[in-house]
């Protein structure tokens, strides 16, 4: 019987458990988007995870969405990482970086003078952001030409190569919890007419195309997709989602990707993962749905089938030996809310392990 504690294989890549850690935001970057040696140090303590996918890395300066997060736009920005990813090697970890960008979540006051926040169509999200003047309502989005979605697509290609030259092992772009390329998936964010909107074809035309342009750029042996079906984070809008993600899976899958990765946001979708698992024939990543943070429990599902690999988000950040302690029974140690975003070591680097 496969566990969790058993190697798996993604395309040319060896994974020492099956036990990733989920990409989680932290809002602790320099200046500039650069991540820091804290950064490199909070990774580094987690290396035993079979693969880490970081928190959320905007492609572009428009694609930032929250404050103090980092990016993989600039020269600097890739210095910076390569520190990151070294030290992750080091400690014997692997390391995807998750490419996010967050389309109409956000703010101008968050973006380089003159941007704005932009999207599949002119809609704004219900709900506000955090900036570092306080909270402030979503904007309505400027709605995306034919040409900007092209160089859109061609920005997370960039990223790509930047992260690979940054070492990173892959790249995960982010599909899921209500950001740019969810933005397109859903019908209630995309109220296109024309050939990136409309029909179910047209919908998943974005998706496709920057995983496309992403493992052309790197190859699709370092490119992955993460998806949240049904998702209604970022006040995203999807009555019936099933007939996009299979027809999304069908497309995907005849490209040989290191591996997709499915978040079910909600209780009761597990009819859907598994109707995915079975389009989808490369590595199967789950973040399952749980009440409260994933626990032990979920490794079962990697010994019924269900996936090839089981997401911790919580219980991995304040646990940075998380394998030791799940193949162990615990035990574990709670996360502080407080600290999850912004700050320094507190409630980062400080958590013990055992």
């Amino acid at each position: 019987m496969t566990t969790a504690f058993d190697p798996i294989d993604l395309p040319g890549l060896r994974l020492a458990n099956r036990i990733a850690m989920a990409p989680m935001t932290r809002s602790r970057a320099a200046a500039g988007g650069l991540p820091t040696a804290l950064t490199a140090e909070y990774y580094t303590q987690r290396a035993s995870a079979g693969l880490i996918v970081t928190e959320g890395i905007q492609p572009s300066a428009v694609g930032q969405g929250y404050p103090d997060t980092p990016g993989l736009h600039t020269p600097e920005q890739i210095a910076a990482w390569r520190a990151v990813t070294d030290a992750v090697h080091a400690a014997g970890g692997r390391i995807f970086a998750q490419l996010m960008h967050t389309g109409r979540i956000g703010h101008p006051d968050l973006l380089p003078e003159g941007l704005v926040n932009v999207a599949p169509s002119a809609v704004a999200a219900d709900g506000q952001v955090y900036t570092h003047e306080g909270p402030k309502d979503f904007v309505t989005p400027r709605e995306l030409t034919d040409e900007e979605i092209r160089a859109t697509i061609a920005d997370y290609a960039d990223a790509a190569r930047g992260a690979i030259e940054a070492g990173f092992d892959g790249v995960e772009l982010h599909g899921a919890n209500g950001y740019l390329i969810h933005q397109f998936l859903a019908p209630g964010s995309n109220r296109r007419t024309d050939r990136w909107g409309g029909s179910v074809e047209g919908r998943i035309r974005f998706a496709v195309a920057a995983v496309e342009a992403v493992a052309e750029a790197i190859g699709a042996e370092r490119t992955a997709l993460r998806l949240s079906p049904g998702n209604p984070f970022n006040d995203i809008e999807e009555p019936e989602p099933e007939p996009a993600y299979l027809a999304l899976a069908d497309a995907l899958d005849p490209l040989g990707l290191a591996y997709l990765h499915v978040m079910e946001a909600v209780p009761g979708t597990r009819e859907t993962t598994a109707a995915l698992r079975k389009r989808f024939s490369g590595v199967f990543v789950l973040n399952p749905a749980t009440e409260g943070p994933t626990g032990p429990d979920a490794l079962s599902l990697i010994e019924d089938g269900t996936a090839d690999v089981i997401a911790y988000g919580q219980l991995f950040l304040a646990n940075p030996d998380l394998p030791a302690r799940l193949r162990t029974g615990g035990p574990f140690n709670p996360a502080n809310p407080a600290t999850f975003y912004g700050g320094g070591a507190e409630g980062y680097t400080d958590y013990p392990a055992l």
